[in-house]
């Protein structure tokens, strides 16, 4: 019995020490300490013994096994050791090292002009409202005063749905929809997406932005849009700004008047920004034609308005001194991070 103790003793020895991960060493333990193990296998052998020698036997037996155990459990602590150690190693940080940065986004250049823009209407105490990009042919065009045949319904110009459904041109129906409603007084500006049959070139998208306004109110004049105007511009290009008002015709509106801003690059001295003439054009804009409002259900004996649109993309361009409009969409990292 005590030969066969001492086999089993140095085999579980054997198989300890040639144990490579910490699995191993469990399969030893299992194999000479579990239940179906082989130490297990002389204890229940132990009937067969004299009763004087047992006590030796059981004796001889539980050895074994401290030696065992305490062998593996020496493996154990040095293989978990070894093995944090090289993890350790592994997974070194330097904190000297830099830290990653985080690469955050920001707002488009027209998304800054819009706010801008906003933020200075919202000032005078008008509201931002914005509508749908589909839209009927009805508010597109008929309530603004442009009938059946008028050139802007050609189909060169405008996107067709079908026949009584288009991509809007401009954002002026919003200000249809909301003159119908018949909340008066109105101050409002509408900004959205726009959709024309345009080539796409430095000055032109077939996609692009519009902010329009809009004011109904009893005795309003040329000189309210007049004045309204000119503290935009100098809330936008700055104090100095001069503006000047150009006739010009528009169906929706009666008079009509195109405005330049003396330019903010040389003070209306005339320069390559400007093209040598001291301005530059940046919206249109007019008295609402009695028609429109009559359409709208606004009686325009009673009630007067006007209203202007310009160019997001044109704000922006001018802003930021851009000299290509493709450049707000070409997503360019370079370009873009500028602002």
């Amino acid at each position: 019995m005590k030969e066969k103790l001492e086999q089993i003793k140095a085999e579980a020895i054997a198989q300890i020490r040639a144990a490579d991960v910490p699995e191993r060493l469990n399969d030893v333990r299992v194999k000479f300490l579990g239940k179906k193990g082989e130490l297990t296998a002389v204890l229940k052998g132990m009937k067969d013994v004299a009763p004087e020698e047992r006590p030796k036997v059981g004796q001889l037996v539980n050895d074994t096994r401290a030696a065992i155990e305490a062998l593996l459990e020496e493996s154990k602590t040095k293989m978990e050791r070894a093995i944090r150690e090289q993890k350790m190693k592994e997974e070194v940080i330097d904190v000297t090292l830099p830290s990653k940065k985080n690469i955050m986004g920001h707002r488009h250049p027209n998304t800054i002009a819009q706010e801008e823009v906003e933020r200075i209407f919202v000032g005078m105490g008008y509201e931002v409202i914005e509508g749908p990009e589909v839209e009927y042919d009805e508010y597109n065009f008929e309530k603004l005063n442009i009938p059946a045949d008028h050139p802007a319904k050609d189909e060169q110009d405008t996107f067709y749905i079908n026949k009584e459904i288009v991509l809007r041109t401009q954002t002026s129906p919003v200000q249809a929809r909301i003159m119908e409603q018949g909340n008066l007084p109105i101050r409002m500006i509408s900004p959205g997406r726009v959709f024309r049959s345009d080539e796409v070139d430095a000055t032109h998208s077939p996609s692009f932005h519009q902010i329009e306004g809009l004011v109904i109110d009893k005795n309003i004049s040329f000189a309210d849009l007049k004045g309204t105007l000119e503290v935009f511009a100098k809330e936008l290009f700055g104090p100095e700004t001069k503006t000047k008002f150009r006739p010009h015709h528009f169906p929706f509106t009666e008079p009509s008047a195109e405005v330049d801003v003396s330019c903010f690059k040389c003070g209306g001295k005339g320069c390559r920004f400007c093209k040598g003439s001291g301005w530059i054009e940046i919206l249109g804009c007019g008295m609402v034609h009695p028609h429109v409002l009559e359409m709208c259900g606004i009686d325009p004996e009673v009630y007067g308005g006007f209203a202007f649109g310009v160019g997001l993309e044109r704000i922006a361009l001018l802003k930021y001194e851009i000299d290509d409009m493709r450049l707000l969409y070409e997503n360019d990292v370079r370009f873009l991070k500028q602002f």
